[in-house]
């Protein structure tokens, strides 16, 4: 049987690689090894933070709802508490939006949850 030089999958699997690396600094968009080696630490963060973006929405609005809860002289705990006592079903990153557009709206919510 005849051999296979392996040149052309090895270049376009590099060229793949390296486009994948632009834009990084230095060697590690230039040299393959590096590049690759970053390349595929960049995919392990991508991962990482793609279900790491939803535990940081999800305290940015609970600090929103907070900060309103206070200016209305309640306190978060017992909002949410009270809200799910009464059946009130509006997640907390609708909460948010309507303490920050749509102040008189979240004091009647909040009248709701302390009755």
């Amino acid at each position: 049987m005849a051999r296979v030089k392996g040149g052309t999958v090895t270049r376009r699997r590099h060229k793949k690689t390296l486009k994948r690396a632009e834009g990084y600094y230095g060697a590690k968009r230039k040299l393959y090894r590096k590049a690759h080696e970053q390349v595929m630490k960049s995919l392990m963060y991508a991962y990482r933070d793609r279900r790491q973006r939803k535990r940081d929405f999800r305290r940015l609005w609970i600090t929103r709802i907070s900060a309103a809860c206070r200016a209305n002289g309640i306190r978060y705990h017992e909002f949410i508490h009270g809200l799910t006592e009464r059946g009130v079903d509006v997640d907390r990153k609708m909460l948010s939006d309507i303490a920050i557009r749509d102040p008189k709206a979240f004091e009647q919510l909040v009248q709701q949850a302390r009755a």
